[in-house]
């Protein structure tokens, strides 16, 4: 079973839902798909198992040597990423050089090349890791900056946790997925069997509640919601939930202001490991317990062909 944990919009507490999930769950793997921003680990201490490279793409790059600076690459370039102040090579005093965050690996300038002096090569685009916690395996990941392809990372990262919880013999994988409704958010959701969506009474939280419940609606993956901080608006939080259920989805839980979660994430725990008697965390054990039964012990035994796909 795949449990994903979204939100429409960043800050709303997803981090500190799924870490403490992960504590109250029984043997889960974990994959961190926010990949712009992989948090989960603060507050779960990972141990470094494994590492690989991650390439988004390719970036073209003139070879210098063999450049006779006609310019024909300047020109067809789009994305205004060539310019003409490479080094000289004997022939010409300058070349055209790439650059290497302006360019998107199109291939136009190395196909209409003559002299065949532009080569497209893999990008560096960041790693992902295969870690242990105290809870599970994590798989996660770290796009570099200014890289793109996040949708792809986060597929890959989500296979591979995929793979590792099939191999561990773990029937739940806890996905934290990340904030908005682009491509990561939907490579998280692929394939999951349920949705829990973390907002805030805010009216950000409720706008972009809806539009990640409109997605799960779309990929037809059951969605639960939760608010978290209700206590900080009461109106809009009932507000927020009345149109949840309109938009077909199950509130499953509210969670207090509760500055236990603050110092918990202080220590880099989860706040039912760290304070389990406080509003906070009791209200998480008590989302927990109204997460439908198909993710006890009891149903996932049953459901090892669900759990494979």
């Amino acid at each position: 079973m795949k449990l994903a944990v979204a939100s429409g919009k960043g800050g709303t507490g997803k981090t500190s839902v799924t870490a403490s999930l992960a504590a109250l769950a029984e043997k889960p793997a974990l994959a961190d798909c926010d990949v712009d921003a992989s948090n989960l680990e603060l507050v779960l201490e990972p141990r470094l198992r494994q590492r690989a490279t991650f390439s988004g793409g390719l970036r073209a790059r003139i070879k210098p040597g063999h450049c006779i600076a006609c310019g024909k690459c300047e020109e067809l370039c789009r994305f205004d990423a060539i310019f003409f102040d490479g080094p000289g090579n004997g022939r010409v005093p300058r070349t055209f050089r790439v650059d290497p965050l302006a360019c998107e690996g199109c291939g136009v300038c190395a196909h209409f090349c003559a002299e065949r002096a532009i080569e497209l090569l893999p990008t560096d685009g960041g790693e992902w890791f295969v870690s242990d916690t105290r809870f599970g395996p994590l798989i996660h990941a770290r796009l570099r900056p200014g890289q793109g392809n996040s949708g792809k990372l986060a597929a890959l990262v989500r296979e591979q946790a995929r793979e590792t919880a099939r191999a561990a013999g773990r029937q739940l994988l806890l996905i934290h997925g990340p904030p908005g409704v682009g491509c990561p958010v939907m490579a998280s959701l692929t394939g999951a069997s349920m949705l829990l969506a973390v907002t805030e009474p805010t009216p950000s939280g409720e706008h972009d509640l809806e539009r990640v419940l409109k997605l799960a609606r779309h990929f037809e993956i059951p969605a639960f919601v939760c608010v978290n901080k209700h206590d900080l608006n009461p109106a809009l939080t009932a507000q927020i939930e009345r149109r949840a259920s309109e938009l077909g989805a199950t509130v499953a839980g509210r969670i207090p202001y509760d500055p236990a979660v603050t110092a918990a994430q202080r220590r880099g725990r989860p706040v039912v490991e760290h304070d389990p008697k406080s509003p906070a965390a009791q209200a998480m054990i008590q989302l927990w317990k109204e997460i439908p039964a198909t993710f006890t012990k009891s149903e996932c035994d049953n459901s090892r062909a669900i759990s494979a796909r």
